[in-house]
């Protein structure tokens, strides 16, 4: 067996209802008293943080609430939201919403208390620092970021960078599915598809895939494969919330460990430019990417058909393009945007938005097939 190392936070809670009692909980943790909480404002005005608030005042904890965060979160934000949090002589930082508020909330604690620059942190493993306590809370079941090292930052207008370093692991993750009950379908559907990609992408990582990532790949797909559905059509079905919260967490596990590839590589440059929402950003090059890897990945595809896609069979290829055209049919039946039309691309963006993507060379690494400038500019092609 090649030689591995798999990494993971040390614990987590799943408990439907578990955002009631928080202040309970970590007052079992943390004999601390100073907590900063991460977050948007529209969770914040939403009212869907009151229950976790009121409990955390209960238990004695001194709240400061740090709402600035936004999809995408720019350098600024992170910088302001690091002053703050070190003005409030924060103690322990809990991030608690989306994607980008768990990543948020991973650089401030880091920020808080260490005197290194957030630039000098860009790339793999360069967080020397040390930082507060983190506790993660997600809101939704897609990014999986409660359970990785990996924080995404805008640093210019239309471009992305990624800090990963096991410093940014969160001490607890706390999965209650009661803070996803009600999640509109498109967005539900999107994070769904989003924590789908992780898993995929690990699987077939080029790069530190390894049999417990694949584990963590193959239960992901198999438990939100059977949910994805359910919870897009009943926003209150409490199973499917839970099942794809788990899903998503356990496929966070698995590219935490074997990374993605080019699938993320291509949608970075739609976030960036276009401004298109993750999720959906992966949704719209995933099958076409899947195509041109075919050629070197059919076998690890086929082997995930046989966990995704009823009553598959045949042979290795032809088992592979149903895993591909049972996903385009989750997008479909999901009604997510499945091309770049869609989304306000234009012909003449495609040779800009290939450009941009060979940048994302962390990514394309792990691509189980080399990808050139070319090749992705036929991929955008493809999805157009």
């Amino acid at each position: 067996m090649t030689n591995f190392e798999f990494q993971t936070v040390p614990s987590f809670i799943i408990e439907f209802g578990g955002a009631r009692r928080l202040g309970a909980i970590l007052r079992e943790r943390y004999p601390l008293r100073r907590l900063c909480l991460v977050t948007d404002a529209y969770l914040h005005n939403s009212g869907l943080l009151d229950a976790a608030l009121a409990s955390l005042r209960e238990e004695g904890w001194a709240v400061c609430v740090i709402d600035d965060v936004v999809a995408d979160p720019p350098e600024a934000v992170v910088l302001a939201a690091a002053v703050r949090a070190r003005a409030a002589g924060a103690e322990i930082i809990l991030g608690l919403g989306g994607g980008s508020s768990l990543d948020v909330a991973k650089l401030i604690a880091v920020l808080a208390a260490s005197e290194q620059p957030l630039e000098d942190m860009y790339g793999v493993g360069k967080v020397t620092g040390p930082r507060l306590p983190l506790v993660q809370i997600p809101t939704t079941a897609g990014t999986g970021s409660e359970v990785t090292p990996i924080s995404i930052v805008t640093t210019g207008e239309t471009t992305k960078a990624g800090i990963v370093s096991p410093h940014l692991y969160a001490d607890l993750a706390i999965l209650d599915a009661e803070l996803t009950v009600g999640l509109p379908p498109k967005f539900t559907a999107a994070t769904g598809m989003d924590a789908m990609v992780h898993a995929i992408e690990a699987y077939t990582s080029r790069v530190r895939k390894n049999p417990m990532s694949d584990m963590f790949a193959v239960q992901a797909i198999k438990i939100m494969t059977g949910n994805l559905l359910p919870a897009c059509q009943d926003g209150s079905n409490h199973r499917a919330r839970e099942a794809m919260l788990l899903g998503a967490m356990l496929a966070g596990q698995a590219f935490a460990n074997a990374p993605v590839a080019a699938v993320h590589a291509l949608a970075y440059p739609l976030g960036g430019i276009f401004h298109v929402p993750h999720g959906a950003s992966n949704v719209l090059v995933l099958p076409h990417v899947l195509r041109f890897n075919l050629p070197v990945a059919h076998a690890l595809y086929a082997e995930l058909a046989d966990v995704a896609v009823p009553g598959c069979t045949g042979s290795t290829e032809a088992r592979a393009l149903a895993l591909i055209r049972y996903l385009e049919g989750l997008a479909e039946a999901t009604r997510i945007v499945t091309t770049l039309r869609q989304v306000g691309v234009k012909v003449t963006d495609l040779p800009r938005l290939a450009e941009s993507a060979m940048l994302q060379t962390r990514l394309l690494a792990n691509n189980p097939r080399e990808v050139t400038e070319s090749d992705a500019l036929a991929i955008y092609q493809a999805a157009f």
